[in-house]
């Protein structure tokens, strides 16, 4: 299925939820709104607010609450990204030039800022501590994931015990929060909320191994190559993780120096890929992203059937199933 069709349970409150989003980010600063106006042409795929209406209806009744709790995770979740382009250096999101590259580093860090507040004042202003709570948790778990990422990544000694803590944190924990704050907009069910907690952790971990596989199998639709864009910025992933462990000591110390360099030829890139799927390491990553998938859908058993939970458990399917 694709994402329209999973979203249809809750379509009439994203629609509504559009609305909601752009009116709370008007502001008296024209910069500023011409900014958030910039940004709103920008649009992703809508899958947080998605999570949190399809949690919330699942757990009870969709009302103001929810509308509050995904203002909060896409305020976040845009503040996140916009910071992220500074950091990374970043002249494009999606397909459009960054706040970066069409003002300044500075108007992108000090609107991601804003992003920010406006999430912490939002919850304040309406006394949802609750959601306060949640979210700050996850900005700190994203934090350290980034952090603890930039360290090991010098070091390409990276265990698999390690890179699942890290994309646990940078990832999942925003997804998981995305279903805790529904699943508390609408029910005080304390099983119910850590049901969709742990249902959205390991559909977020399914989520980033599968961004992992599409550096080595999507393809370019210029050249038809591999874009290979982790290994050219010398990230280390779980297929190469599992590669180094179990591969041919040489190749993998070969390998290793390739990335280390940078400035990849295609002849190299093709040898890492070669080298990653002849070891395993795309198999394994599949198996991974599989496991992690049941475990969100046998995370849901507890919650009554209904239209929003075949949403969520469609979700599942889809994080594995998408191209891009």
């Amino acid at each position: 299925m694709n994402l329209k069709e999973i979203s249809q349970p809750v379509s009439v409150y994203i629609n509504e939820f559009d609305s909601y989003f752009k009116g709370i980010l008007k502001t008296d600063v024209s910069l500023l709104n011409i900014v958030l106006r910039y940004m709103a042409k920008t649009k992703g795929k809508q899958i947080r607010p998605l999570l949190v209406f399809l949690s919330a209806g699942t757990c009870g009744e969709i009302g103001q609450r929810t509308f509050i709790g995904a203002s909060m995770v896409e305020l976040l979740h845009t503040a996140t990204l916009v910071h992220d382009d500074v950091v990374d250096r970043s002249k494009e999101r999606r397909g459009l030039a960054s706040i970066n590259a069409q003002w300044s580093n500075k108007i992108a860090v000090l609107v991601g800022d804003y992003l920010l507040s406006k999430g912490l004042s939002i919850a304040v202003d309406n006394e949802e501590f609750s959601f306060l709570s949640m979210t700050s948790k996850a900005v700190k778990r994203m934090s350290e994931g980034e952090l603890l990422a930039i360290d090991r990544a010098k070091k390409f000694d990276i265990m698999e015990e390690t890179y699942f803590k890290i994309i646990s944190d940078k990832t999942a924990s925003l997804i998981a929060t995305c279903c805790g704050i529904g699943a508390h907009s609408t029910s005080d069910n304390s099983q119910y909320h850590e049901a969709l907690i742990r249902y959205g952790e390991n559909l977020g971990i399914a989520f980033q191994l599968r961004d992992d596989l599409f550096d080595y199998i999507s393809r370019s639709s210029i050249i038809g190559k591999p874009v290979a864009n982790d290994i050219k910025e010398k990230k280390v992933t779980l297929p190469l993780i599992f590669s180094f462990r179990h591969g041919d000591p040489s190749i993998s110390k070969k390998v290793k120096s390739l990335i280390k360099k940078g400035k990849l030829t295609e002849k190299d890139i093709s040898l890492i890929i070669e080298y990653v799927d002849q070891t395993g390491g795309l198999e394994y990553t599949k198996h991974k992203a599989l496991k992690y998938r049941d475990n969100a859908i046998d995370a849901l058993d507890i919650l009554p059937n209904s239209l929003f939970k075949d949403g969520l458990l469609q979700l599942a399917d889809y994080v594995l199933q998408r191209t891009h």
